[in-house]
Protein backbone atom coordinates (compact mmCIF):
# COMPACT_ATOMS: atom_id res chain seq x y z
CA UNK A 1 0.00 0.00 0.00
CA UNK A 2 1.16 3.34 -0.52
CA UNK A 3 0.71 5.99 1.61
CA UNK A 4 0.44 9.27 0.10
CA UNK A 5 0.31 13.11 1.40
CA UNK A 6 -1.08 15.74 -0.71
CA UNK A 7 0.10 19.14 -0.75
CA UNK A 8 -1.96 21.94 -1.62
CA UNK A 9 -2.88 25.63 -1.37
CA UNK A 10 -6.01 26.20 -2.95
CA UNK A 11 -9.44 25.25 -3.93
CA UNK A 12 -8.24 21.09 -4.38
CA UNK A 13 -9.75 20.48 -7.32
CA UNK A 14 -6.32 18.26 -8.54
CA UNK A 15 -6.79 17.20 -4.54
CA UNK A 16 -10.81 15.62 -5.83
CA UNK A 17 -9.62 14.30 -8.68
CA UNK A 18 -7.02 11.97 -6.85
CA UNK A 19 -10.00 11.27 -3.61
CA UNK A 20 -12.05 10.51 -6.53
CA UNK A 21 -9.79 7.85 -8.13
CA UNK A 22 -8.87 6.18 -5.07
CA UNK A 23 -12.13 5.57 -4.04
CA UNK A 24 -13.29 4.15 -7.27
CA UNK A 25 -10.10 2.43 -7.77
CA UNK A 26 -8.56 4.33 -10.78
CA UNK A 27 -5.92 4.18 -8.39
CA UNK A 28 -5.07 1.26 -6.87
CA UNK A 29 -2.55 0.05 -3.69
CA UNK A 30 -3.05 3.21 -2.50
CA UNK A 31 -3.83 5.23 0.85
CA UNK A 32 -4.23 9.52 1.61
CA UNK A 33 -2.52 9.51 5.49
CA UNK A 34 -3.16 13.02 5.08
CA UNK A 35 -3.60 16.62 3.21
CA UNK A 36 -1.80 19.57 4.26
CA UNK A 37 -1.85 23.32 3.28
CA UNK A 38 -0.22 26.65 4.34
CA UNK A 39 -3.40 28.38 3.44
CA UNK A 40 -5.74 27.77 6.47
CA UNK A 41 -8.91 28.76 4.25
CA UNK A 42 -7.82 26.43 1.76
CA UNK A 43 -11.23 24.71 0.29
CA UNK A 44 -8.59 21.79 -0.15
CA UNK A 45 -8.87 21.23 3.60
CA UNK A 46 -12.96 21.19 3.30
CA UNK A 47 -12.11 18.30 0.83
CA UNK A 48 -9.72 16.27 3.23
CA UNK A 49 -12.54 16.68 6.32
CA UNK A 50 -15.44 15.02 3.98
CA UNK A 51 -13.36 12.28 3.15
CA UNK A 52 -12.13 11.66 6.78
CA UNK A 53 -8.54 12.32 5.50
CA UNK A 54 -6.70 13.82 8.48
CA UNK A 55 -5.16 17.57 7.47
CA UNK A 56 -3.71 20.58 8.69
CA UNK A 57 -2.31 24.07 7.77
CA UNK A 58 1.66 24.82 8.29
CA UNK A 59 2.45 28.28 6.62
CA UNK A 60 5.41 29.70 6.38
CA UNK A 61 3.86 33.12 7.88
CA UNK A 62 3.55 31.33 11.08
CA UNK A 63 7.33 31.10 11.66
CA UNK A 64 9.67 34.12 12.43
CA UNK A 65 12.08 32.57 9.17
CA UNK A 66 11.78 30.45 6.85
CA UNK A 67 14.19 28.15 8.33
CA UNK A 68 12.23 27.13 11.57
CA UNK A 69 9.17 26.55 8.64
CA UNK A 70 11.35 23.63 6.81
CA UNK A 71 12.29 22.57 10.34
CA UNK A 72 8.88 22.24 11.18
CA UNK A 73 7.30 21.30 7.76
CA UNK A 74 9.83 18.51 7.48
CA UNK A 75 9.17 16.74 10.99
CA UNK A 76 5.25 16.96 10.37
CA UNK A 77 5.79 15.38 6.67
CA UNK A 78 8.35 12.79 9.15
CA UNK A 79 5.12 11.59 11.21
CA UNK A 80 3.06 10.80 8.41
CA UNK A 81 6.13 8.77 7.02
CA UNK A 82 4.58 9.14 3.73
CA UNK A 83 5.93 6.80 0.96
CA UNK A 84 4.99 9.46 -2.22
CA UNK A 85 3.99 13.31 -1.59
CA UNK A 86 1.92 14.65 -4.21
CA UNK A 87 2.13 18.43 -4.57
CA UNK A 88 -1.59 19.65 -6.32
CA UNK A 89 -1.14 23.40 -6.98
CA UNK A 90 1.24 23.80 -3.79
CA UNK A 91 2.88 26.97 -4.03
CA UNK A 92 5.18 27.07 -1.07
CA UNK A 93 8.65 26.14 -2.51
CA UNK A 94 9.88 22.41 -0.60
CA UNK A 95 12.93 22.82 1.71
CA UNK A 96 16.22 21.33 0.31
CA UNK A 97 16.16 18.69 3.44
CA UNK A 98 12.34 17.32 2.31
CA UNK A 99 14.10 17.27 -1.55
CA UNK A 100 16.79 15.15 -0.38
CA UNK A 101 15.26 13.02 1.82
CA UNK A 102 12.45 12.33 -0.13
CA UNK A 103 13.95 12.01 -3.50
CA UNK A 104 11.95 10.59 -6.54
CA UNK A 105 9.64 10.29 -3.79
CA UNK A 106 7.63 14.00 -4.72
CA UNK A 107 6.13 14.42 -7.60
CA UNK A 108 4.33 17.61 -9.03
CA UNK A 109 1.87 18.39 -11.79
CA UNK A 110 2.70 21.61 -14.02
CA UNK A 111 -0.54 23.03 -16.87
CA UNK A 112 1.68 23.16 -19.37
CA UNK A 113 4.25 20.77 -21.41
CA UNK A 114 7.04 21.74 -19.81
CA UNK A 115 9.86 22.56 -21.23
CA UNK A 116 7.39 25.30 -22.46
CA UNK A 117 5.73 27.88 -20.03
CA UNK A 118 7.47 26.53 -16.88
CA UNK A 119 10.34 27.84 -14.44
CA UNK A 120 10.19 30.88 -11.87
CA UNK A 121 7.21 32.96 -12.03
CA UNK A 122 4.95 29.97 -14.12
CA UNK A 123 1.99 29.20 -11.90
CA UNK A 124 -1.39 29.38 -12.36
CA UNK A 125 -3.07 31.60 -14.71
CA UNK A 126 -0.13 32.86 -15.59
CA UNK A 127 1.28 29.75 -17.34
CA UNK A 128 -2.21 30.34 -19.87
CA UNK A 129 -1.57 33.90 -20.14
CA UNK A 130 2.02 33.21 -21.47
CA UNK A 131 1.11 30.45 -24.06
CA UNK A 132 -1.90 32.87 -25.10
CA UNK A 133 0.38 35.31 -25.93
CA UNK A 134 2.95 33.24 -27.96
CA UNK A 135 -0.01 31.74 -30.13
CA UNK A 136 0.83 28.00 -29.64
CA UNK A 137 -1.94 25.67 -30.92
CA UNK A 138 -1.11 22.95 -28.25
CA UNK A 139 -0.57 23.16 -24.66
CA UNK A 140 -0.98 20.48 -21.67
CA UNK A 141 0.13 19.25 -18.10
CA UNK A 142 3.54 17.82 -17.52
CA UNK A 143 3.55 15.33 -13.76
CA UNK A 144 6.84 15.25 -12.84
CA UNK A 145 9.25 14.26 -10.45
CA UNK A 146 10.63 17.15 -8.02
CA UNK A 147 14.47 18.17 -7.83
CA UNK A 148 16.37 20.80 -6.47
CA UNK A 149 15.03 23.36 -9.72
CA UNK A 150 11.83 24.50 -10.67
CA UNK A 151 9.96 22.14 -12.89
CA UNK A 152 13.36 20.52 -13.66
CA UNK A 153 12.48 16.73 -13.03
CA UNK A 154 12.15 13.94 -14.33
CA UNK A 155 9.52 14.12 -16.55
CA UNK A 156 6.66 10.67 -15.70
CA UNK A 157 3.40 11.90 -17.85
CA UNK A 158 2.60 14.36 -20.04
CA UNK A 159 -1.22 14.67 -22.10
CA UNK A 160 -1.81 17.71 -24.53
CA UNK A 161 -4.41 19.67 -25.32
CA UNK A 162 -5.69 21.92 -28.30
CA UNK A 163 -6.13 25.91 -27.90
CA UNK A 164 -9.45 27.06 -29.41
CA UNK A 165 -10.01 29.88 -30.64
CA UNK A 166 -11.35 32.67 -28.76
CA UNK A 167 -9.70 31.05 -25.23
CA UNK A 168 -9.11 33.28 -22.67
CA UNK A 169 -6.47 32.01 -20.17
CA UNK A 170 -9.38 30.95 -18.12
CA UNK A 171 -11.00 28.85 -20.76
CA UNK A 172 -7.67 27.09 -21.52
CA UNK A 173 -7.35 26.63 -17.78
CA UNK A 174 -10.17 25.08 -16.88
CA UNK A 175 -10.09 22.95 -19.96
CA UNK A 176 -6.57 21.93 -19.14
CA UNK A 177 -7.34 20.79 -15.73
CA UNK A 178 -10.43 18.13 -17.22
CA UNK A 179 -8.53 16.84 -19.81
CA UNK A 180 -5.70 16.42 -19.12
CA UNK A 181 -4.42 17.71 -15.10
CA UNK A 182 -7.37 14.94 -13.40
CA UNK A 183 -6.26 12.58 -15.89
CA UNK A 184 -2.63 11.98 -15.45
CA UNK A 185 -2.00 13.02 -12.15
CA UNK A 186 -4.55 9.88 -10.86
CA UNK A 187 -2.92 8.06 -13.87
CA UNK A 188 0.72 8.47 -12.37
CA UNK A 189 0.01 8.09 -8.92
CA UNK A 190 -1.20 4.64 -9.89
CA UNK A 191 1.64 3.57 -11.56
CA UNK A 192 3.75 4.26 -8.92
CA UNK A 193 1.91 2.41 -6.68
CA UNK A 194 2.44 -0.76 -8.44
CA UNK A 195 5.78 -0.49 -9.29
CA UNK A 196 5.57 0.69 -12.80
CA UNK A 197 8.23 4.07 -12.91
CA UNK A 198 11.25 3.87 -12.18
CA UNK A 199 14.28 6.70 -13.06
CA UNK A 200 17.50 6.13 -14.51
CA UNK A 201 19.84 8.86 -15.45
CA UNK A 202 17.52 12.08 -14.70
CA UNK A 203 14.78 9.80 -16.92
CA UNK A 204 11.68 7.69 -16.03
CA UNK A 205 10.76 4.68 -17.59
CA UNK A 206 7.39 2.90 -17.48
CA UNK A 207 7.85 -0.32 -16.92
Amino acid sequence: MLNVVILVSGGGTNLQAIIDAVENDTITNTKIVGVISNNKNAYALERAKKHGIANCCISPKDYADRATFNQEFLEKMDELNPDLIVLAGFLVVIPPEMIAKYRNRIINIHPSLIPSFCGTGYYGLKVHEAALARGVKVVGATVHFVDEGTDTGPIILQKAVEVEEGDTPEVLQRRVMEQAEWKILPKAIDLIANGKVKVEDGRTHII
